[in-house]
């Protein structure tokens, strides 16, 4: 017999929050880190998540490691699956240092990539040179990403530093400011050195940036559970594994008792 209809998940299961933006959305996206993924695990991950995906980042200077046929394979598919794709900043940080700024950009753009990642989380550079690079993905067509905060143990984040990067960052024309956390979450940027959140200083931040220009490195599930609680289940969230995309969306949704109490519906 022929199936003409689909079965569908009544809304108030499939979303408690009754919030929860189809993409492309602009509010609560998601960036997972890949450090290494095989062709499989990477088209398994969008099989069953790409709907919950927005953003995904190869990690460092991982991008030249794969055989090149497999890196454009995983662009096509991630833009085909509506993602923005992209190197980590870290890899263009070795581009500046090896003065090949231009033979990077050119790469990124002949395999494909629509995003572009910088940061100067280990090496230094001026406000200047931030912007030129800014613009010149842009120039390429490139979605730009930016991040804030130096790699380092102890690495503190400098409030009046982070809200001026943020401004001048989105006003040159980033979509997106990352706030760092490695993939530890650990004693760098808003964590302190048992992963737990600095929550005087990510205030002070929100008092006076918008939340919808921030990034939060989060690959921590009780940072993420405790992100969300404080600051809402559309606050953009970063470094997520790959096989924690599922459970960080049902996080979102209230799908978990971590955070069931989002979805009560006040009658």
């Amino acid at each position: 017999m022929e199936v003409t209809s689909y079965l569908n998940w009544n809304p108030v299961l499939a979303d408690p929050t009754g919030q929860r933006q189809a993409k492309p959305r602009t509010l609560g996206k998601t960036m997972v880190m890949d450090k290494g993924l095989g062709p499989n695990a990477f088209q398994d991950m969008l099989s069953i998540g790409s709907s919950h995906l927005d953003m995904i980042k190869l990690g460092f200077g991982t991008s030249p490691l794969y055989p090149q046929h497999v890196l454009k394979s995983k662009i096509n598919l991630a833009k085909e699956n509506g993602i923005c794709i992209y190197p980590g900043g870290t890899f263009l940080e070795v581009a500046i240092t090896q003065n090949a700024v231009d033979s990077y950009f050119d790469m990124i753009v002949a395999l494909g990539f629509n995003g572009v990642e910088i940061s100067n989380g280990t090496i230094e550079f001026n406000r200047k040179f931030r912007n030129e690079l800014i613009m010149r993905g842009l120039d390429e067509g490139l979605e730009v990403i930016t991040e804030y905060g130096k790699k380092g143990w102890g690495s503190a984040i400098e409030l009046e530093e982070l809200i001026e990067t943020v401004l001048l960052d989105t006003e040159f024309g980033a979509s997106l400011v990352t706030i760092e956390a490695r993939e530890s979450g650990m004693g760098v940027g808003i964590f302190d050195h048992q992963g737990k959140c600095k929550d005087e200083e990510v205030g002070q931040v929100l008092a006076a940036v918008s939340g919808q220009q921030l990034l939060w490195e989060a690959p921590l599930k009780s940072q993420q559970v405790h992100l969300i609680s404080m600051l809402g289940s559309d606050i953009h969230l970063g470094n997520i594994s790959p096989d924690e995309l599922i459970a960080l969306e049902a996080l979102r949704r209230g799908l978990r008792s971590d955070t069931l109490s989002l979805g009560t519906r006040k009658e």
